[in-house]
Order: C-alpha cells, then sequence, then structure tokens
C-alpha cells in the first residue's frame, strides 16, 4: 500500500460524486476512506453506493463534526498498521487531478527530508497567486496534502492531537511538519514541499444567490474566528510547542479575548467582531 487518503465530508452531498469520481478508485496500492461526519445529508448514501462499486473506497460516518476532531480519528482510530509511504488528506467539495496521488506519493520520495507535501489550487481568482506563494514559502492546503507515513507514526506515538474546535488543519499540521514537531524555533523550511504534479479543483462560490451569500458569510466568519485561533496556536508553538496543546482551544479563550481585537477596515472588522462574540459566548460556556 504506497497511500491511504483522507476525504473530510460534512454535508457535501452537491460535490461528493463529482469528488469520488475524480479519484482513481480502482487502483489496489491506495486505500480511499471518505469520513463523513456530523453530516445531516445524503453524502453517506452517496458514498456507499460509489463503495459498492470500488471495494478500495470505505466510507466511515461519525455523529460529531469538524475537521479537526475527524483527523484526530482517522491518524488515531481508523488508520491502520503498518502505515503506508504517504498518507494523503483532502476535502469533499474539491476535484483532483490526475496523476496527483502518485505526484505527492513521489515528492516525498525524491526529498527525503519533507514530512509534509502540498498539493496546488488549479483555479480560483487568485490560484497562481496561491500557488507562488507555497512554491516559494511551503504551506499547505487542507483540500489536498500529503504527509509521510513515518511523520504520521509518530504523531500517532506522541500522542498529539489537534485542539478538536480547530478552525481547518493545514495551518497547524504544516507547523508540526516544518518543525519536525518541535517548537517554532526548529521550523526548517525543507521539510515542507510540494509537488507540481498534484492539483486540486473547487468550485467557486456564486455570490449572485442567496445560497451563495450565506456561504460566503459563514466562511468569512470561519475565516476570522481561523485568525484569532491562529495568534493562539502560534503562541503556544513558539513556547512549549505542539505538546502545550489543549484539546480545545475554547478553553484559553478567557485568557486570551482581552489581548484580541478587530483588524482595521469594515470587512475584515465586522467579521472580526462577529468571531470575538462567539469566542465569548465559548468562553462563558467553558466557566
Amino acid at each position: 500500500m504506497i497511500a491511504a487518503v483522507a476525504i473530510f465530508a460534512h454535508n457535501e452531498a452537491r460535490h461528493i460524486g463529482a469528488c469520488l469520481a475524480s479519484l482513481p478508485l480502482e487502483r489496489r496500492d491506495i486505500a480511499v476512506h471518505l469520513l463523513v461526519n456530523g453530516s445531516t445529508d445524503a453524502t453517506a448514501a452517496i458514498g456507499r453506493a460509489v463503495a459498492a462499486r470500488h471495494p478500495g473506497l470505505t466510507v466511515h460516518e461519525f455523529a460529531e463534526g469538524g475537521k479537526a476532531r475527524t483527523w484526530n480519528r482517522f491518524v488515531h482510530e481508523v488508520l491502520a498498521d503498518p502505515l503506508p509511504e504517504a498518507v494523503i488528506f483532502m476535502d469533499g467539495d474539491a476535484r483532483i487531478a490526475p496523476g496527483s496521488f502518485d505526484a505527492l506519493v513521489q515528492a516525498l520520495r525524491d526529498q527525503p527530508r519533507a514530512n509534509a507535501v502540498a498539493g496546488l489550487p488549479l483555479n480560483g481568482r487568485r490560484h497562481a497567486q496561491y500557488q507562488a506563494l507555497i512554491r516559494a514559502e511551503g504551506g499547505l492546503f487542507g483540500d489536498l496534502y500529503a504527509l509521510c507515513g513515518r511523520f504520521v507514526g509518530r504523531i500517532r506515538a506522541a500522542g498529539l492531537r489537534l485542539p478538536s474546535d480547530l478552525i481547518g488543519d493545514d495551518g497547524l499540521v504544516a507547523a508540526w511538519a516544518a518543525t519536525d514537531l518541535g517548537p517554532d524555533a526548529d521550523w526548517d523550511r525543507q521539510r515542507l514541499s510540494h509537488a507540481d504534479g498534484a492539483g486540486f479543483l473547487c468550485e467557486p462560490v456564486g455570490l449572485l444567490s442567496p445560497r451563495g451569500w450565506r456561504l460566503q458569510h459563514r466562511r468569512m466568519t470561519a475565516y476570522a474566528l481561523r485568525h484569532f485561533q491562529n495568534r493562539i496556536v502560534s503562541h503556544i508553538m513558539g513556547t512549549v510547542g505542539p505538546a502545550g496543546l489543549p484539546d480545545r482551544l475554547a478553553t484559553l479563550y478567557a485568557d486570551w479575548l482581552p489581548r484580541l481585537g478587530p483588524r482595521g477596515g469594515p470587512v475584515n472588522g465586522w467579521f472580526d467582531r462577529l468571531a470575538l462574540r462567539r469566542m465569548a459566548a465559548a468562553a462563558r460556556r467553558e466557566g
């Protein structure tokens, strides 16, 4: 087995068929896991129908949602020993370019110091800019990236888990990879790489419909919350390292809120205020 693939899907009935159709499900050397988490739509049913034709696809249903929580379950509970060469992570609303999985595996083979390899965005208004940024500075897109199997084994051995309420996974996982599970002072750019032959496409958000506006509103609020969470995570990674991460970031909100404020500008400022209100409510629940 050269690779295991985790597909994160929360209410992705509109996209999961196209996502699965873009994957080489006929391959016997790649095990694909569809992780349906907290869904109330037909995502799992669509996945099971595809799995009936492709034994290499396994559908897992988890009642609780949350990408970080599901990431932890996949890495620590679903993945079986022996671990494959590469563990590939992707989102259920993405379509993967042909040859991407092999390109990710080959990049890890060609660069033995790399713990993580990024796939590249192939569409979107700023995709060329994002590609250049990844090539120059490193980083991961949650839509498609791969970790070396040996590195995943070390994450498991150390018992490291993402905070279950973390928005996204890519930023913190990239930091783990670049520091080799140490503090930020151990950052080594050569531990983060990319594969030019690996890429993904996502459906752009249409802002001409009420559904598009609602989706964009949720996305922008989540980005704002992620901005503040990153402040907390960066502090922890810069001091004690991954071992200092809490089970839930909300347990730290009460201490951090007096230090946080909205950014300038009408758009960022508006969504930052929404995110700060959410954090304050979460802190009260923790208290």
